[in-house]
């Protein structure tokens, strides 16, 4: 049963340009998680203090942690159906908390403006949730290997 479970995580079928899409989501997610260490005033805690998000000193680390992690998984392509589940997470609290309130104050236009990177990255690790990491991954890689 463990091993069937693992079989359908892995398992793609998606052509191998889905590494450029594996590639978009993996650098930024891990960009994006490195400058919240970086630059936490900015894009981290005190950002997540300004938009009202609880505990940003607790929040903001833990956020970038996963960003880091699953951003790196996703590019290696190892475990990627799992590693895009924070991620989509993660991007679905960005756009209630910071594009929703664009909306309501300025409109569609000016929130479609400023959420473009937003929904490139939940749509793109929506597509990797469904599709898979690709030929061009460590998880096809494994798959192809014969059991031990």
């Amino acid at each position: 049963m463990q091993r069937k479970l693992r079989d359908r995580i892995v398992a793609t079928d998606a052509p191998a340009p889905v590494v450029l899409v594996r590639i978009m989501v993996g650098v930024v997610f891990l960009s994006e998680g490195i400058q919240k260490f970086l630059f936490p005033a900015e894009v981290g805690a005190g950002r997540f203090a300004k938009i009202g998000l609880p505990a940003p000193e607790t929040l903001a680390p833990f956020v970038a942690s996963f960003e880091i992690a699953c951003g790196l998984l996703v590019l290696l392509g190892l475990a990627t159906r799992l590693a895009v589940l924070p991620l989509i997470t993660i991007m679905l609290v960005a756009i209630a908390s910071t594009k929703l309130p664009i909306l309501l104050a300025s409109g569609f236009w000016k929130m479609a403006h400023e959420a473009r990177t937003d929904w490139s990255m939940l749509l793109g690790s929506i597509f990797l949730l469904l599709v898979g990491a690709g030929p061009w991954s460590i998880d096809a890689a494994r798959r192809a290997r014969p059991p031990s």
